[in-house]
């Protein structure tokens, strides 16, 4: 997923001003809620991939009556930078580079290397308080690019303990024993006695008609790095399968695109509004047929309260991935089912931007709408898919 942070990084001191206003035009009534974690903080890293994740996991674990732990998502962007890295090289550089990952990412780091709590691996020794990455990927990406120009007649057997060593400086070494809570871990017995969570009891969607459905696809985005493979469903079985799984208590790691005109962090929703107002009479009609395309984009994107949107079919969503115009930009966690004053129906996300000012501190509201037009992929408990659809793919 994209760096899509810059910008809720700068918004803090201006939405304390302006939070109340806003609610007063979208009025939010929460109904399916899970059990969550606080809200973190990936500053200025695009690591969303991993927050969303691994905040999906901590849900995951209270759900199953674990106690609340905060998990280290430095650790995995470590050993992902570490794993990618690998890839990198033997494709001689023929492949993205970058600090994006996907959901899938963060389960094969969790079975292959195990995890690590927060307190345990903050991932900051480069003096800064918060994640600041950019000298860091930058840094990563040269090293590696130099090492593929090949200077030397075959490549030297120090390369990735020299790539490590960049790693080691920016985000710590990673120890191999620890303690938590008085108890000494390491990584894997953590992930085994703590964590507790099997990859084998998840699966990933997604829903486009590129490919047949009811069958696994390389989902074709730059951040599948892996070549992961998600289950290709129909967008009223996505739906639906959103709707069971938080009606019984489960969450869903959800990547999206939030590059869209009708996001807006600083309000609080995403929402797709109609090109056209329908239901206009009288002068009313006349008035809005004599706006300018400028002026009818404000009055749609005014975010003054609920406002009618956009029928997402599936054909209107793989028009949108086919031609650039959903692209994968984030990574965050679907918590809840809402509704607005009107009782349109809304998706509760938990985003990592922090909660400092925020409007609804930390998380935010999307229309059906928009998650329908705007999924990319999503991950879910296997019980939390229904039973028929479960069938159609196992």
């Amino acid at each position: 997923m994209k760096k899509i942070f810059l910008f809720a990084a700068m918004l803090g001191l201006f939405l304390n001003a302006t939070a109340q206003d806003d609610k007063d035009g979208f009025q939010f009534e929460d109904q399916h809620m899970v059990k969550t974690t606080s809200i973190k903080d990936q500053h200025r890293s695009g690591t969303c991939w991993s927050y969303s994740a691994l905040a999906f996991m901590e849900s995951e674990m209270l759900r199953m009556g674990k106690e609340p732990v905060d998990l280290a998502e430095m650790f995995v962007v470590r050993k992902a930078y570490e794993e990618k890295a690998e890839v990198y090289v033997r494709m001689h550089g023929k492949m993205n580079f970058s600090a994006g990952g996907a959901i899938n990412d963060n389960f094969e780091i969790l079975e292959k290397y195990g995890m690590m709590p927060e307190e345990a691996y903050p991932g900051l020794s480069y003096g800064t308080e918060k994640h600041t990455h950019f000298e860091m990927d930058k840094a990563l990406k040269d090293y590696l690019d130099a090492i593929i120009e090949k200077k030397n007649p075959t490549l030297s057997t120090a390369w990735f303990e020299g790539y490590k060593g960049i790693l080691d400086a920016y985000l710590g070494k990673v120890s191999e024993r620890f303690e938590y809570e008085g108890k000494t871990y390491t990584p894997q017995s953590f992930a085994k006695e703590v964590v507790g969570i099997d990859y084998a009891d998840y699966r990933m969607f997604s829903s486009y008609t590129h490919h047949p459905f009811y069958e696994e696809f390389i989902l074709e985005v730059p951040d599948n790095w892996t070549w992961g493979h998600v289950w290709n469903v129909p967008l009223d079985e996505m739906i639906e399968t959103f709707d069971n799984a938080l009606k019984n208590g489960y969450s869903i790691a959800w990547a999206a695109d939030v590059s869209e005109k009708g996001f807006s962090w600083k309000h609080g929703v995403a929402i797709v509004p109609a090109e056209e107002k329908k239901d206009l009479g009288g002068t009313e009609k006349d008035k809005w047929a004599d706006m300018s395309d400028k002026e009818r984009k404000k009055a749609m994107y005014s975010f003054d309260g609920p406002v009618p949107e956009k029928e997402i079919t599936q054909e209107k969503r793989q028009k949108a991935f086919d031609n650039y115009s959903t692209t994968d930009d984030h990574g965050m966690q679907i918590v809840g089912i809402a509704k607005d004053q009107e009782g349109n129906k809304y998706y509760k996300v938990k985003n990592s931007w922090n909660n400092n000012g925020h409007i609804y501190d930390g998380y935010f509201y999307a229309s059906e709408a928009y998650v329908k037009y705007k999924t990319m992929s999503y991950m879910v408990h296997k019980d939390a898919v229904p039973d028929d659809i479960m069938k159609k793919i196992d």
